[in-house]
């Protein structure tokens, strides 16, 4: 009886995490060109070596432009959906 028990309340406790709404593992809707590739619902960094960086966010979210690939190092500037630029010394975006 008492092994019934713990498994109901291990089951119990189980539920929460299995009904918890992912992290920003959810791309963003649209395309985001990165130097000269367009990508299409991106998700995550996107590096270049296209210089001076081109960016065009038609996307609902928010891309942060890095001064080092793999977006690593400071982030330098950002560009809001639907919005585009250039970046003298920008290397990769991240988008989630």
């Amino acid at each position: 009886m008492r092994r019934i028990g713990l498994m109901a309340a291990s089951v119990m406790g189980a539920v929460p995490l299995a009904l918890s709404p992912t992290g920003s593992a959810v791309a963003a809707e649209g395309t985001l060109t990165v130097g000269l590739a367009t990508h299409t619902n991106p998700s995550g960094c996107y590096t270049t070596n296209v210089w001076p960086m081109f960016v065009a966010n038609n996307t609902n979210q928010v891309a942060t432009v890095f001064d080092l690939p793999n977006c690593q190092g400071h982030p330098i500037s950002q560009v809001r959906p639907n919005e585009s630029s250039v970046f003298e010394f920008g290397t990769s975006v991240s988008i989630s």
